[in-house]
């Protein structure tokens, strides 16, 4: 008699596993964002001859196609749960999420070939795909079931891709022993290479269709047959027209706001973007705007809770992001400036950020620079450079980073059904109603910003405050990996964590202590950590925070309150919260890749006297 299969519930016509199937759980950290990273080729993929669900012949490379494809090696009776059952119920997660995904249906094929075709007999694999055609599988997204005709045929094959296996010694009563096996899971690309390897520790939805999405930027960019062997460098992205993007808003934003003094032109937006990468106008030449908001890192920082100056000295508050910068009518998270102009000399003068001294000697190494000669001339007729040119420029790019066309968005302006998965669906209502985060993070019926541009006091500030030196404290040594450590011991070798009062650091009103202006929610998936202090490291905590009412205080904010959600309703506000994500960021980030770097070759001669500027920028194409 062989083991209990898996399957065994599953097979029977539309029936379910018998067991719950192996949940892959949260991925503990972010993925990069797809488009930032590249994945060399790992070899060829290896060919045979295998039968599909209808017994049909085939060769292996041939159903491959041009498609990207994911390709699984399982068999049915498999009793590990984080083997062959892992990879079917991660497999089920990319197939429902790619066919939610315009830029990838279509394009994604997924092949499960049977390590077992002596128990796995086509017939088995056809009822296997018919189990599998559950919700979601009319997405669209092909997933074919495989086996060979005998071992004989499967052992090139398994050879090929460097899969090994041995047959356990049967238990008594049954007629075959089980099948040790390392799990493997291949990306291959539409060219017929191997593009990456997951095993068990690493095989994870978000993980996989983050690499999916990668490779198809690279299809559309022309670049299938020459990847790039590392991520893209400065330089080496793709300039994108950046007015095109904001002449029409997005879906699910407003109009673009623009001053009537500084409107928007090529020109002045070209600057900018210069000016936002140049590490020449911090104190030493070392640090850039784009050193704290990162733009791979959805233009803040995922690395440090709050941002690091120049010399690497300490910045108490965590970076926001720019992302839709231009809708929010206060800006810092205390709220001290309203407009984007004004606002981006706080950076260049703070002495723990970029360290300048003066606005003149901001102006004064810009000047100094001679490939900036004639820019601002050109974006500011009778102007040229001057205090208010500079805020101008950098003010013109940072409100082309705009973000919208989400899931939610096309599901929810765009009035496209399949656009939003169930569990976001019953995210937004929890969002909209019993949670009642839309009272802070409104959402308007034609569009939404998702964040009521007002302060409020949520308690995080106040924890902070409380805190008394003892206990311990979750310190991050990789991604996805923290331990606990002491926190007198972190207070040895540490300066003292500066006080934050908030709001009333700027209105000298006691009644705003440890107010923090409301983020927009929009891609809030990748600008972790999250809160004014960088506190809560994912999403998942945050939505605890709230559940758990915030942090009692005098100040406290009415409208937080604890609520008493369930764990899955907690998982729903966060599947909806991950559908925020714009729809097309890659353009932003490849165009920031795209920003002149400097050439070491040709460093500015320096006056007596004068510190030594950066090299001047020129472009590499």
């Amino acid at each position: 008699m062989r083991p209990r299969s898996w399957l065994a519930g599953l097979l029977a016509a539309g029936a379910a596993l018998a067991e719950p199937a192996p949940d892959p759980g949260a991925l503990g950290f972010l993925p990069p964002l797809p488009g930032s990273y590249s994945l060399p080729p790992l070899g060829e993929v290896g060919d045979g001859e295998v039968l599909t669900s209808g017994a049909e012949p085939a060769r292996l490379r041939e159903l491959l196609g041009d498609k990207l494809v994911v390709l699984s090696f399982v068999y049915t009776s498999c009793s590990d749960a984080n083997g062959c059952p892992l990879a079917i119920a991660v497999l089920d997660r990319v197939r429902r999420r790619v066919g939610e995904a315009p830029d990838l249906a279509g394009r994604v094929r997924l092949l499960t070939l049977s390590f077992d075709p002596s128990h796995d007999t086509p017939e088995v694999m056809r009822r296997t795909e018919r189990s599998l055609a559950g919700p979601g599988a009319s997405s669209g997204v092909e997933w074919r079931f495989l086996t060979t005709a005998s071992q004989a045929e499967l052992a090139p094959i398994l050879a090929a891709y460097g899969q090994s296996l041995v047959r356990e010694p049967a238990a008594p009563g049954s007629a075959a022993g089980a099948i040790a096996h390392v799990l493997r899971v291949f990306l291959i690309d539409g060219a017929d290479r191997i593009r990456n390897i997951y095993s068990a520790s690493f095989l994870h939805p978000e993980t996989l269709v983050a690499d999916l999405r990668t490779l198809r930027l690279e299809e559309e960019r022309g670049q299938a047959r020459e990847t790039r062997d590392a991520a893209p460098a400065a330089g080496r992205g793709r300039p994108a027209d950046l007015l095109a993007r904001v002449r029409a808003a997005p879906l699910g934003l407003p109009p673009l706001p623009v001053p009537a003094d500084n409107p928007l032109t090529a020109e002045k937006v070209a600057l900018g973007r210069k000016l936002f990468f140049d590490r020449r106008l911090s104190l030493n030449g070392t640090f850039s705007c784009a050193m704290c908001h990162i733009p791979e890192q959805g233009f803040t920082s995922n690395e440090a809770a709050t941002a690091i100056g120049i010399e690497g000295r300490t910045v108490r508050r965590n970076a926001p992001t720019l992302y839709d910068v231009a809708y929010l009518p206060r800006l810092f998270l205390d709220g001290r400036e309203t407009r984007l102009e004004h606002q981006v000399w706080g950076p260049l003068l703070a002495r723990n950020e970029m360290g300048n001294p003066s606005i003149g000697a901001v102006l004064e190494s810009i000047r100094r620079a001679p490939d900036y000669a004639g820019l601002f001339e050109a974006a500011f007729p009778g102007r040229g450079l001057a205090l208010e040119s500079v805020g101008m420029a950098l003010a013109s790019y940072e409100r082309t980073l705009v973000s919208g066309g989400s899931p939610f968005d096309r599901w929810y302006y765009g009035e496209e059904e399949g656009a939003l998965g169930a569990a976001a669906q019953r995210g937004f209502r929890l969002f909209t109603g019993e949670a009642a985060c839309s009272s802070c993070h409104p959402v308007g019926p034609e569009h939404a910003l998702f964040s009521d541009g007002d302060l409020h006091n949520t308690g995080i500030g106040t924890a902070a405050a409380r805190e008394d030196g003892s206990g311990q404290r979750l310190v991050q040594i990789s991604p996805g990996r923290a331990v606990p450590v002491e926190r007198s011991l972190i207070a040895r070798v540490s300066e003292p964590a500066p006080s934050d009062l908030g709001r009333s650091e700027v209105t000298r009103d006691p009644a705003d202590r440890w107010k923090f202006r409301t983020p927009t929610l929009r891609n809030v998936a990748l600008t972790a950590p999250y809160m004014h202090d960088g506190s809560l490291g994912s999403l998942r905590e945050v939505v605890a925070f709230y559940d758990r009412g915030g942090v009692a205080n005098e100040g406290l904010d009415p409208r937080i309150r604890p609520l008493g959600l369930s764990r899955s309703q907690r998982d729903d506000l966060v599947a909806f919260l991950e559908s925020l994500t714009g729809g097309d960021l890659q353009v932003l980030v490849s165009d920031a890749f795209a920003a002149p770097i400097g050439d070491v070759r040709e460093p500015e001669p320096a006056a007596p006297g004068q510190r030594i500027s950066s090299p001047a920028f020129t472009r590499i194409d």
